[in-house]
């Protein structure tokens, strides 16, 4: 199984921070923004990685990272998205380097208590299709909406103004191979982007996603208050830290 990063778009609710650096170097307490969702990957013993970047400063993940040996990775491989096409689109980006392989796909911003592996295990049992992470937040609006029925997912939508549940669907995905024949066939929003709700109702239509909750804390990164929180977690609780 392999491990995609998805670490590009502009971080226009940083600006002015992301004037000169990417969003995902900007520092969670004491590490780059960058260092979580490789280690979370990582921890879940996956040793090939690939980050999908972007901007004016893709060059200083290179700098920073090199091969990964930090890590005890052999090799990191880098990818480059122009513009911000949303995340289906990014991802596309990451079909070379996929080949016939799972992939376990984490929003570079997304910052987590503890350990997928759990998760992952599961999904490399399981036969094909698709697994996400769900949480319980006090604020589901702002996220894709999980409804269930019984232990299926029913559908997700994308931030409800009367969300049917309270559990968030998070920047951790994994996917069979199959993934970017789904991403080709995808319009964009209204947004203008290619969203990846489209993509996972897609497998639930297949009746192929499964679903795991979250255990511990998870928050994103990508506004002036979640950077704030993801550093205050990370400083009072430690991430990434437990199975």
């Amino acid at each position: 199984m392999k491990g995609v990063i998805l670490a590009g778009g502009l971080g226009s609710r940083l600006r002015p921070l992301t004037e000169i650096t990417n969003k995902h170097l900007l520092p969670i307490y004491d590490k780059p923004m960058i260092y979580y969702p490789i280690q979370a990957l990582v921890n879940a013993g996956i040793d090939d990685i690939l980050i999908v970047t972007g901007g004016n400063n893709a060059g200083d993940f290179l700098r920073l990272l090199g091969n990964g040996a930090e890590f005890g990775l052999k090799h990191v491989n880098y990818t480059y998205q122009t513009g911000e096409g949303g995340i289906a689109d990014a991802l596309k980006l990451a079909e070379h380097f996929a080949g016939d392989d799972k992939i376990v796909v984490i929003l570079g911003d997304n910052i987590i208590e503890k350990n997928i592996a759990h998760a992952v295990r599961a999904f490399d049992e399981q036969e094909s299709g698709a697994k996400i992470l769900l949480k319980e937040v006090h604020d589901p609006e702002r996220f894709g909406v999980a409804s269930l029925d019984g232990d299926k997912v029913t559908k997700i939508v994308e931030k409800p103004k009367q969300p049917e549940s309270n559990l968030a669907v998070i920047g951790i995905y994994m996917y069979d191979s199959r993934v970017f024949e789904i991403a080709r066939t995808l319009k964009p929003s209204e947004r203008g982007e290619l969203e990846i709700t489209d993509v996972n109702n897609a497998y639930i239509e297949r009746g192929e996603l499964t679903y795991d909750v979250l255990d511990g804390w998870w928050t994103d990164a990508g506004t002036f208050e979640s950077l704030f929180r993801a550093s205050e977690l990370v400083r009072n609780g430690g991430a990434n830290l437990a199975d």
